[in-house]
């Protein structure tokens, strides 16, 4: 098979082979992984500020959202719309600076049925920090998200990772994606049967960067279409990176306006343990305000603990609202992980 320019192929054979040569390094990161870094105050999800790692990249990247034929594009302080994906620019605003007519004004002229006069000042509001948040397990999150009343608009419109397609998430997760809580449980037994954590890739680039000092690319041999798309054949070899991305792009396979409750999705980086996971958040009015409702869930682990037989001594693997798990940044829109 022509590699094209991403370098030599390691054969899975060889790879196996050349383990030997990183086990001692690998078992002391192991047990910074695993036994460090997470139980004293401060260091895992339970015992951080999340409201304040989640208020930092609120509305940082960029959010794309179409609606009636419009492109609406936000990043940082900015408003763009678009007339259609590829289309002219039809407006640009600081929509921190947007008074109210000319946002009812922008929705009528374009219409957007009032996307921005109702979403964009729960945006401003989380920009700013001024939400109540309230992490749970998913079952509660679920449960709380259910009893309130959404801002489906805002959440449109802080959407950062592009929808999978609808079709594809339906079939890997047996669970219709209008159903967020449906496809939370069914991307489990999803992913299990139609992928496997990819160790041959993940022993490669320790090989890559322990032995080879990143000299030369020697997981590019191993990388799957990771797409649910693919995913429908099955056998796809995925990292936690790719785990977390797919599962925030079926959460966001269908509008928000179409979803029961409408959720947005996105990924936190533990950069200390080198692990990526999912977070699932959405938004609500209450009396006192606004209130971003979030949990947290793991598919690599769920995946990994049932490809290792590992499920009745570790358990599913998928909430991750825990004391072994971590944030260290949260993203709501994609970055390139390496």
């Amino acid at each position: 098979m022509d590699n094209g320019d991403r370098g030599p192929r390691l054969s899975r054979r060889r790879l196996l082979q050349a383990v030997g040569g990183v086990t001692a390094l690998g078992a002391g990161v192991a047990v910074d992984n695993v036994l460090l870094g997470y139980e004293a105050l401060g260091t895992n999800l339970r015992e951080q500020d999340l409201g304040a790692e989640v208020t930092e990249t609120a509305t940082s990247g960029l959010r794309r959202t179409d609606w009636n034929g419009i492109r609406v594009l936000l990043w940082d302080d900015q408003l763009r719309l678009l007339d259609g994906p590829d289309g002219d620019v039809l407006a640009a605003r600081r929509y921190s600076e947007l008074p109210p007519a000319e946002t009812r004004q922008l929705d009528d002229q374009y219409g957007l049925d009032g996307l921005l006069t109702d979403g964009l000042p729960a945006v401003r509001a989380l920009r700013r920090g001024d939400v109540d948040y309230v992490f749970s397990d998913h079952e509660a999150f679920f449960e709380r998200v259910r009893a309130g009343t959404p801002v489906r608009s805002a959440i449109e419109l802080l959407r950062g990772f592009r929808p999978a397609d609808p079709d594809a998430v339906a079939t890997v997760a047996d669970a219709a994606p209008t159903d967020p809580a449906a496809v939370a449980k069914g991307l489990v037994d999803g992913f299990r049967a139609h992928t496997h954590y990819d160790i041959a890739r993940y022993l490669a680039g320790a090989v890559q960067f322990n032995l080879a000092f990143d000299a030369v690319d020697l997981r590019a041999g191993f990388r799957d279409d990771t797409s649910f798309t693919a995913m429908q054949d099955g056998g796809v070899g995925m990292f936690c990176n790719e785990f977390a991305s797919r599962a925030a792009q079926a959460f966001h396979a269908v509008p928000a306006r179409k979803q029961a409750p409408p959720v947005l999705a996105g990924i936190v980086i533990d950069e200390r343990h080198r692990h990526i996971f999912t977070v699932l958040a959405s938004i609500l009015r209450d009396d006192e305000g606004l209130v971003m409702p979030a949990t947290f869930l793991d598919y690599t682990h769920s995946t990994l603990y049932d490809d290792l037989n590992l499920t009745g001594l570790l358990g599913e693997g998928l909430g991750a609202y825990n004391r072994r798990h971590r944030a260290g940044t949260v993203w709501w829109a994609p970055i390139r992980v390496r």
